[in-house]
């Protein structure tokens, strides 16, 4: 493990946990209204008719259950991503049932996914989830590389963070194959666009 690999490690597993006791000190009341509508600046990035990809959030994992609820009563098409293999990309796939979640099944690391007969698209914007940020748009996800190869693969897509505000740090170290995001939003504020 290189140096910048192993400061990544052990920025994760402070993050994580300073995500998880955040998220779960939240008292339900307030859980339920973060991330209820995305903010008019935020949705001045998103065209009419984009495909919008977003997440099943995972243990303190920002919540995205709303802003995928709000694009598709908007008529947006709404996808989630979809993993086989660790080892394999992911793929989105359309998510048709946002309320009831009829169309999701079990996945790996214990995500809710789309089944695999669900149409695969390509999301215009992409809200992401992250592990830490920094306020000029640098990230760092959960370490499995899904999102920077897909976003390096997709490099007309929109990409924007989701994230508690305790998960901002000042610097991140940050490699070539780490992708930027154009956007990260909080549920105290957003920073970005970035350029």
């Amino acid at each position: 493990m290189n140096e910048i690999s192993r400061k990544k490690a052990e920025l994760r597993a402070a993050l994580r946990k300073a995500r998880l006791d955040h998220a779960a000190a939240l008292p339900p009341q307030v859980s339920a209204l973060v991330f209820r509508q995305p903010p008019a600046p935020l949705l001045a990035l998103v065209p009419e008719g984009a495909i919008v990809g977003l997440y099943r959030a995972g243990a303190g994992e920002a919540p995205a259950t709303s802003y995928t609820r709000f694009f598709h009563e908007r008529g947006h098409t709404v996808a989630l991503p979809r993993v086989v293999k660790l080892a394999e990309p992911m793929h989105f796939h359309v998510h048709s049932d946002p309320w009831g979640e009829s169309d999701l099944e079990a996945g790996p690391m214990d995500l809710r996914q789309p089944h695999l007969t669900a149409p695969v698209v390509v999301p215009d914007v992409l809200f992401m989830p992250l592990v830490g940020f920094t306020e000029r748009g640098d990230r760092i996800g959960q370490g499995g590389g899904f999102y920077d190869r897909w976003l390096a693969d997709h490099p007309g897509t929109l990409a924007i963070g989701m994230a508690w505000d305790v998960q901002r740090v000042d610097t991140l170290p940050v490699e070539d194959h780490d992708m930027p995001l154009a956007a990260i939003v909080t549920p105290t504020r957003i920073y970005g666009p970035f350029a």
